[in-house]
């Protein structure tokens, strides 16, 4: 019969040793096997050794503790093969705390967790929950599904506790090969110290072999005594059973089990009969051969489609075949090979919330003009399903009733308004002019008998006269010119002059006898319109040649108003960066004693005799020109 096996020790800061009383008759898995406790979850509560007001947390909680307050459980339950269902691991008592259980690795099963009034909390009746948080039991449980891709690691259940009621913590088999690794602080004032054991319940014929970490003696563990061996012993150890076979399917693993027997019949006896020596200790070997049959394999459920509403999420179903020495491996199969069992659903309706919706709360406001078009208004929310306003992107904006309406109360009547004559004439002596403003307005009161703007314009200007001017001298400005620029900044001057009044008439005299006052500007900066990006370009450089033909360079660029390089001007007007330049032919500077003494030195040229001395002397003035061309062609001056 399969057996759950324990592996446990106690945390080195209490200061206890691994219990040293240990059989050489059991298996040596019961030994204290060198498993660290896992790293303490950011989920849950802060791990021992956190900082606190200068002093350090003990593994109990307690500031600058000692570690006595309290007793750290933690153990690994192990196990080969069950049947497919659900198998209690564990009994965690009420008020524990810093709770962490964690398959050690990935496996198809799933842990499952309930109170100790039968209330599921976790993968209960057969449903596989989602992972996430819940609030049970007195406490936040996190639970954890690592995806099967990308990590190695099985699912856990952690809670900061402590907890106000027992929990029960089972496990839904569906692979060989269980390793579950548990830990949790249990204060020694919580109401479950005294009563609490480590049960590790199973069906009840394999609920044996399973102890509490805090008895003295493991349930496990017998002490190791020995009776000094009789060599004339009459009795022996022999294999003669095997344990069931670690895999249903597959290659799995057995143990051969030795009994005491009397070496003359060969009988079973009491195994203290062959107490003298060692019991040996149990023997490996492989079993079973057939290839396990194909499974689903069954992926996380995606996120829901819709926000709100009705959605649907979908997952992967794979057709799967366990492989490998111990089933530790699995392959992906041709759907037909798991015909056997109905296919999972791969996808499924769901519904996170429902959606919010518009709601209009007034009616439409009176208009408010009294006369031509205005404007009504009503107040138009958005609402989620427990009537609370909310943000109007919560709702679709497409299907959002209209909240304003143009009204239109008729034609209003209009008449001239006008302001103030100015207190000031424009001129300080002579004639000049006082201003107001005239405008036509709608009469939105409808209370004046009007006839409308048709009628005369009032005026807007009356004549004024201070007085005659008389031996007056001040500055006079003409208009503005035109600005020296199309677009971007440019400049614009005017005329300037000074001025003399005398009985009436005007007279220009020098700027110098206005100096008394100050002189207006005569120009000023001009900005007509922004250019946008255009074209920049350098002065040429020097021609290449000198004659014969050369080339010149400049730098052409695109900036923007401010300078800038950019990319948006015209490029099929890019200045050109480079021309041609001194096309004029070289005519070589020569002495008065150059000069051709034949007139057939054309052929002398064809026959390229100019190499020779005589030639280039008979021939000067033809020579000297291949030369010059020779030299031009070569890049020479």
């Amino acid at each position: 019969m399969a057996r759950w096996w324990v592996q446990q020790f106690w945390c080195p800061r209490f200061g206890r040793h691994t219990q040293p009383l240990l059989h050489t008759t059991l298996l040596l898995s019961l030994l204290c096997p060198p498993v660290e406790p896992l790293p303490w979850d950011a989920d849950t509560s802060s791990g021992p050794g956190q900082e606190c007001a200068r002093h350090l947390e003990d593994v109990c909680g307690v500031c600058a503790g000692d570690g006595s307050s309290c007793e750290l459980v933690t153990g690994t339950l192990y196990h080969s093969v069950l049947p497919t269902g659900y198998y209690k691991l564990l009994d965690i008592p009420r008020g524990a705390q810093r709770i962490k259980i964690q398959e050690t690795q990935k496996t198809r099963n799933y842990l499952a967790l309930k109170t100790d009034s039968g209330e599921s909390l976790i993968n209960g009746a057969w449903v596989i929950d989602r992972p996430g948080r819940l609030f049970a039991a007195g406490t936040v449980l996190t639970y954890k599904r690592p995806n099967e891709i990308r990590t190695k690691a099985g699912e856990s259940i952690t809670a900061p506790g402590p907890t106000n009621q027992e929990l029960h913590l089972y496990v839904i088999y569906q692979q060989p090969g269980i390793s579950v690794y548990y830990e949790y602080v249990l204060p020694k004032d919580s109401p479950g110290y005294e009563t609490s054991t480590l049960s590790g319940i199973l069906p009840p014929a394999e609920n044996q072999g399973l102890g509490d970490d805090r008895i003295g003696i493991h349930p496990n563990l017998v002490p190791s005594d020995l009776v000094t061996p009789d060599p004339l012993s009459p009795y022996s150890w022999v294999a003669m059973t095997n344990t069931p076979c670690s895999a249903t399917c597959g290659t799995g693993r057995r143990q051969v089990l030795f009994n005491c027997v009397e070496r003359a019949t060969q009988t079973t006896v009491p195994g203290d009969l062959c107490n003298h020596t060692p019991r040996p200790a149990p023997q490996e070997q492989d079993c079973q051969s057939q290839l396990c049959p194909a499974f689903w394999d069954l992926g996380e459920w995606s996120e829901c489609s819709k926000t709100c509403g009705a959605g649907i999420q979908r997952r992967q179903v794979l057709c799967r075949q366990t492989r490998g020495r111990h089933g530790n491996s699995t392959v992906t199969m041709a759907t037909a090979l798991c015909e056997h069992a109905e296919m999972p659903e791969t996808t499924a309706l769901c519904q996170l919330k429902i959606c919010s919706e518009w709601q209009i709360r007034s009616e439409w406001t009176q208009c408010p003009v009294p006369c031509g078009v205005g404007q009504q208004r009503r107040e138009v929310v958005c609402v989620d399903a427990l009537g609370d306003v909310v943000p109007d992107d919560d709702c679709n904006l497409h299907l959002r009733p209209a909240h304003r309406l143009n009204c239109d109360m008729g034609a209003c009547s209009q008449s001239w308004f006008y302001s103030p004559w100015s207190d000031r004439c424009s001129a300080d002596c002579g004639d000049g002019e006082r201003s107001r403003s005239v405008v036509c307005l709608t009469n939105q009161t409808g209370s004046l008998p009007l006839d409308g703007c048709d009628d005369v314009k009032p005026e807007a200007l009356i004549t004024c006269n201070l007085g005659a001017c008389t031996d007056r001298l001040e500055w006079y400005t003409g208009l503005w010119g035109q600005c020296s620029s199309e677009c971007g900044k440019g400049r614009q001057s005017r005329g300037v002059v000074c001025v003399h009044h005398i009985n009436g008439q005007l007279e220009v005299t020098s700027d110098t006898n206005c100096s008394h006052q100050p002189r207006p500007p005569d120009s000023q900066s001009c900005h007509l319109k922004s250019c946008g990006p255009q074209w920049y370009t350098t002065d040429w450089s020097s021609c290449s040649h000198s004659c014969g033909g050369g080339y010149r360079v400049r730098e052409v660029r695109c900036l923007g108003d401010d300078l800038s390089p950019s990319y948006d001007c015209d490029f099929a007007l890019t200045p050109a960066r480079r021309e041609e330049c001194n096309t004029h032919i070289c005519i070589p500077e020569m002495d008065g004693s150059c000069r051709d003494m034949y007139f057939n030195c054309e052929l002398v040229l064809r026959a390229q005799l100019c190499v020779y001395s005589y030639y280039r002397m008979a021939c000067c003035v033809s020579c000297s020109r291949t030369s010059h061309g020779y030299a031009r062609r070569n890049g020479m001056q």
